[in-house]
């Protein structure tokens, strides 16, 4: 994809001659744990060109088994403390090295992880995960290209107010709901016109920036890309925003549902298929056969098959216990599973035509990791292609009275079910990885479970 001249992009040799020039004098070496969280280590600069880029980066293999509270969880295939929970070894792939401008003389790179021992991929890595669908669709000669819509909830809180607070009563930035709203989008631009600034100067390219349905709720869009450069773009900008907020004095948030009263904070996934070098969107007319509905072939059978494994994909759309409060009528986010021409009540909006046709699949969270859901929606949409699957009867109405259509799950155990009894998440990303997923949703449900909560001590402790 083009890049535009000083677009924060770096390449070997500039990061040599910033680094002797002391412009840079860290490397943040980072990958994606499986929430979508960047870990990793702040690397010297010299030390990075003298040992890094050889020998790559080597971190504790526990990274990819462990909950949100970094706690070693028993029952993983992958690592142990019968296995010692060792080390594995993480390579810079330097398509990814980037300016990190907000933070001082800073440079970030993406790493792919490998076994500590040989040269394979760990095959549990989010971004491996997402890397071995990349390869079926260049075999099929298919190049897949996304976009990730991300919403967020400013707070005039930091995220130790937060804490001090127990996370209860925390101020908005904003009182009303402010959707498209210009005048609330000034009083929060101090903040959000940083962010966009700081994503453009380091290699993100930003589209734009808007109010959302929600007291201080936003949404920054980016630059569309290839799947995983859109997922890199993604989890970069989640971290950046984080630290420019705390440099602000500010927090956001991107979980799914902060508050009963409002609506949640999506990641609205868009996906269409181009021609392996990127130059023929393949979902345009003029690219294939026209069928039903005036759409071509592969785009037909793409939506077809993103339609027909939606359930299952859920689980890969949203993670947490939390993300199933997000999917409430009314809401803006779907409990219907349907698609239809720029509808935004249900699960899949078709939108844009020519070139820019693609869908709109609006399940999934801000809290979602968007290695795994594009991953996910590539192996459906894949599956789709493969087996001609047609999508059912475009939907006209509203999606949230159609009682006669499938529900998206409504709480994790479901979503869980459902990603297991699949067939295609085994074949496309193979048993071991499967089995892993699964641990992983399972314990983020077994941790709430075991777990008593404010509300429950407010409702019960006098009068149970």
């Amino acid at each position: 994809m083009a890049t535009r001249p000083n677009d924060g992009r770096l390449s070997l040799d500039a990061l040599r001659d910033l680094i002797e020039r002391d412009e840079i004098e860290t490397v943040l070496a980072v990958f994606p744990d499986l929430y979508g969280r960047l870990v990793g280590k702040r690397i010297t600069g010299h030390f990075f060109l003298e040992e890094t880029l050889e020998g790559g980066m080597h971190a504790c293999d526990y990274l990819l088994a462990c909950d949100m509270e970094m706690d070693p969880v028993p029952g993983y295939r992958f690592t142990s403390w019968a296995k010692g929970y060792g080390d594995v070894c993480c390579m810079p792939d330097l398509t990814t090295l980037r300016r990190a401008s907000w933070l001082d003389r800073t440079a970030i790179v993406l790493c792919d992880v490998y076994e500590d021992e040989g040269d394979a991929l760990v095959a549990v890595a989010p971004r491996t995960i997402l890397r071995r669908q990349m390869e079926r669709a260049a075999a099929a000669g298919l190049l897949p290209m996304g976009g990730s819509e991300l919403e967020f909830f400013i707070l005039r809180e930091t995220y130790e107010s937060a804490h001090a607070k127990s996370f209860e009563g925390l101020d908005h930035f904003g009182w009303y709901v402010e959707d498209y709203h210009t005048l609330q989008g000034t009083k929060s631009e101090p903040l959000i016109g940083e962010i966009r600034r700081h994503l453009d100067r380091s290699g993100v390219p930003v589209e734009f920036s808007k109010g959302e349905w929600g007291p201080g709720q936003n949404e920054i869009n980016l630059r569309y890309a290839d799947f995983l450069e859109m997922s890199d773009r993604h989890v970069i900008y989640k971290q950046a925003a984080k630290e420019i907020a705390l440099q602000n004095g500010l927090a956001v948030t991107f979980m799914a549902k902060l508050d009963e009263r409002y609506a949640g904070s999506s990641m609205h996934l868009h996906s269409s298929l181009w021609s392996k070098d990127g130059r023929k969107a393949l979902f345009d007319s003029k690219e294939g056969g026209v069928g039903a509905g005036g759409y071509p072939d592969r785009f037909r059978w793409w939506l077809g098959g993103l339609v027909h494994h939606a359930r299952a994909l859920t689980l890969l759309f949203a993670p947490t216990v939390n993300s199933y409060k997000r999917f409430r009528a009314g809401s803006f986010a779907p409990t219907r599973i349907a698609w239809s021409k720029d509808n935004r009540t249900v699960g899949f909006r078709v939108v844009g035509h020519g070139p820019s046709l693609r869908v709109e699949c609006r399940i999934p969270g801000a809290d979602g990791n968007p290695y795994l859901a594009f991953a996910g929606t590539l192996a459906a949409g894949l599956d789709g292609i493969e087996r001609k699957i047609e999508p059912p009867a475009v939907f006209e109405g509203d999606a949230y009275q159609a009682e006669e259509l499938p529900r998206v799950p409504g709480t994790l155990p479901e979503a869980i079910a459902a990603f297991e009894e699949s067939e295609l998440f085994t074949k496309a990303f193979g048993e071991d990885v499967v089995e892993h997923l699964l641990h992983f949703a399972r314990t983020e449900q077994r941790k709430f479970d075991e777990a008593v909560t404010g509300w429950e001590r407010r409702r019960y402790l006098e009068r149970a």
